[in-house]
Parts: structure tokens; sequence; C-alpha cells
């Protein structure tokens, strides 16, 4: 990434006349120029032409700089540009050895110490330090969060005894057509570095949060409708830890007795020797999110591979599981197509199309906070260098035109090959663009 220390004395120097809020606009789009084209910053600057001096006319030719594409569909960017706060400091390390690193402190709350997940720990992490705390919430209210305690995340692991917030219906974006979908929440953090990921904004967890046992979900659950689509993986990637805490078999053979229900395990692992190790039950279904290979490799840091996941949503599927798959975020860019065709292709390859329960669509999509986040853990990024602009619901997405594309062709993709029982919906998005892309105008199940 180009550097871009100085350029706030370098565009102070430039326009002088130009105030604080209007400088630290300038200063950002000139960023942001500089690292979407490998450039220095110094170089956007100079390139600017030489009667450009306004404030207004320096900025309109900055957007048509950064946002070309916009500028030729007559789409004028009208939000403001935070200022550039970035510190190397927050950069997320990426060269770790275990995809998964073991815990140094074990916060253990009272009256879990002899649980059965604790003497799993004990025995799977001898070296860790197991302390003992009187109630997670207790041991938060001293705890601190910043990009750089998030960072570290791993270090920390917490065995509480969770009393709330069991399962709740998924709470859609603004405007968006809702898919009917609840969330289970068993469990909070994920050990993976997916840049995009919202958690990296929306936890105040310092460390990974698991509940000794499924019980206080099951007995939320007891007094929920029962004829719902529920899934984990929304705080937590619902396997990539039940290894540890075999919460799997206990959940199949929860559901099992509750055919009205379905309930999805949403990951990016291929953890999934406790679901092979019991009876598969027609309500459960196995899902993975799915990326192309060079998109796991640059923005899923530590997940399985493709190939990985391929292989253990085909185990599932021969073990008598239904399989989900979520093409979810799709990255647009150059070549985005034959590599998103040939990952449909890879999907249906893998698994018996007959086996899919349900596939979701969903295209990129960030608040401006995430994306000072990103840029600081994960500064030579590259999904921050497209066109995001800010979408109806507050959150920054590609054009509307670029996302009614991307869903046309992968709706036709996924349909081609899809039997004629799963249902293939987008997550996030807005009835105008169901309706546009051809998939359909509700989304419920």
């Amino acid at each position: 990434m180009p550097g871009f220390d100085g350029l706030s004395l370098l565009v102070e120097r430039r326009f002088p006349d130009f105030g604080p809020n209007k400088r630290q606009e300038i200063v950002r789009l000139v960023f942001e120029i500089s690292k979407r084209e490998g450039i220095p910053g110094d170089l956007v600057v100079e390139g600017l032409p030489s009667g450009c001096r306004s404030y207004t006319v320096v900025k309109e030719h900055l957007l048509k700089r950064r946002f070309p594409g916009a500028a030729r569909e007559g789409i004028r960017v009208t939000e403001s540009f935070p200022a550039l706060d970035i510190d190397p400091a927050c950069a997320m390390p990426l060269s770790r050895r275990d995809k998964v690193p073991a815990p140094q402190r074990i916060h253990v709350e009272e009256g879990l110490e002899k649980s059965a997940l604790v003497r799993r720990l004990e025995q799977r992490f001898p070296e860790a330090r197991f302390i003992p705390m009187k109630s997670y919430k207790d041991h938060c209210a001293r705890a601190r969060f910043d990009i750089t305690a998030y960072n570290r995340r791993t270090e920390e692991m917490f065995v509480v005894a969770q009393k709330h917030d069991h399962v709740k219906a998924c709470p859609c974006s603004v405007g968006a057509v809702p898919c009917g979908y609840h969330n289970a929440n068993l469990g909070f953090g994920c050990p993976f570095e997916c840049s995009y990921c919202f958690l990296q904004n929306y936890t105040n967890a310092p460390g990974i949060l698991l509940p000794a046992s499924p019980d206080g979900f099951f007995a939320a659950f007891a007094g929920y409708p029962q004829d719902v689509r529920i899934g984990s993986g929304e705080t937590a990637d619902s396997l990539v830890y039940d290894d540890l805490t075999e919460f799997s078999p206990a959940i199949v053979d929860f559901f099992r007795s509750r055919p009205g229900a379905t309930f999805e395990f949403k990951t990016k692992s291929d953890n999934v020797k406790g679901l092979l190790g019991v009876r598969a039950s027609s309500n459960i279904v196995v899902g993975w999110s799915v990326n192309p290979p060079e998109v796991i490799a640059g923005e899923e840091h530590f997940t399985a591979s493709l190939a990985e996941r391929l292989d253990a949503a085909a185990r599932c599927a021969g073990h008598g599981y239904r399989t989900a798959f979520h093409f979810d975020p799709v990255i647009h860019g150059p070549g985005w197509e034959k590599r998103y065709a040939r990952l449909v292709e890879d999907v249906f390859r893998a698994v018996p199309a007959e086996s899919i329960a349900w596939i979701s669509v969903g295209t990129l999509r960030m608040t401006l906070a995430q994306k000072k986040t990103i840029e600081n853990r994960f500064p030579e990024n590259t999904i921050l260098d497209a066109e995001l602009l800010m979408a109806e619901d507050g959150k920054l997405r590609y054009a509307h035109q670029v996302r009614l594309d991307i869903y046309r062709k992968m709706m036709s993709w996924i349909r081609e090959k899809a039997h004629a029982s799963t249902r293939v919906y987008l997550c996030m998005e807005t009835a105008s663009i169901w309706e546009q892309s051809g998939a359909g105008p509700d989304a419920n199940f």
C-alpha cells in the first residue's frame, strides 16, 4: 500500500485556504485513490489540473477519479468522507501457525469449575492458565475494548452459564426483505480473520465466549415458536469449536424430536466430526459460507479452504444431512464472473443437488465505522478499493446496477443446477432488488 504519512501536510500546502473539514475529505480521497491505483499520494495531488483551486472543483475531480464507474453512470456521490485515521499498531498479524490458536487464559464462571467443558479444556490446553471469575459481567466491567484488544481475543476464553439472549429473530437491514430466519446464540467470538467481518465493530467481548452447555438454549427454545428456521453462526462460527464444546450431537438429538423446526449449523470450518458421530436428522442443515479460492486466500484468513469446506459438505450429505450454501459476500472486481461461475460449478459437483436445502446470495456491505476498522486491521486489503456507495440502509454497498448484475448472473448459474426443492434467496436486499434481479418478491420460507 502506498504510504500515507505526510498527506495532510501535502494537502495543506497545496490548498492553504481550505478549512480542516474540507482538507480532511481531500486527504481521504487522495489516500483512497493512491491505494486503489498503487501510486504515491503526491502524484495524485500533482495530477490535479492547474486550475483546480476551489474546494468544490477539487473534490469533484477526485470523486470522478475515485469512483469512475459511478461517474460514467451519472451517479452522484454525496456522502462525506471520514478522517484518515490509520494506526499501524492496529494491523492484524496474519502469520500465526495455528488456524485455531490455543487460549492462554481460560476464565471460568463461578460454579462451572467441574463442568464437562472445563474438564475437556483442561485436557486440551494443559499450558493455559485457568482463572476463576465471579461472573462474566463483572469481568467485562473492567475489560478494555479496542482494535488491538480485538486482535488478541483468541488469547482469552470464557466459560459461562449463559442466561439471556439464547434465540431471537434475525435483525434484517433497514428496508430489506426478511427471510424469516432466527438466530441461536451458542457462543460469541470467532478465531477466523475475515477482513469484512461485522463482528470487528459489533463485539464487546474481551475474548471467545463459550456457554458451558447448550441447556439454556434448549430451555429457551422450548418456549419459542416451534415452526421456525433457526441456526447458529451469527455471533460465532457454528462448528469451529465443536470438538471442544461437543454441542452438535446434543443439538441434533434435541431437534430430532421437534420436526416442525429446522436448525442450521453455519460455518467456514471443516470440523464436522461431531455431526458425523450421530445419526442425521432430516431437519438438520449444515451450511457453509463459500467464496472462490482467491477470495478465501485474500480475505478469509485461517478458515478452511474451499476444497476442505466442500469435502466436509460431501461427507455430511453422505451421512444424511441436508446442506446449505451461502455465496455471501460476493466480492466484485475484474474477472468476478469467471471466479463465481466456477464456484457454483464446484459446489454442485461436490454434493447432490437434492441435498441442498437452501442457497443464499449477498454482496459486500459494511458501515462507515466498519470500513475504518478494516483499513486499520487489514491495511493490505483490496475490498475497500471497490466503488462502495452509501445505500438506502446506511451501509456502503456496490452501486444498484452492479448488485443487479451480480444477482442476475448468480441466480442464473445457481438455478440452472439447483434442485426444484432448493430455496434460493437474497440476503439483506430490498424488494426492488429482488424483483429486478428475478429472485422473486418474497423471501419468507
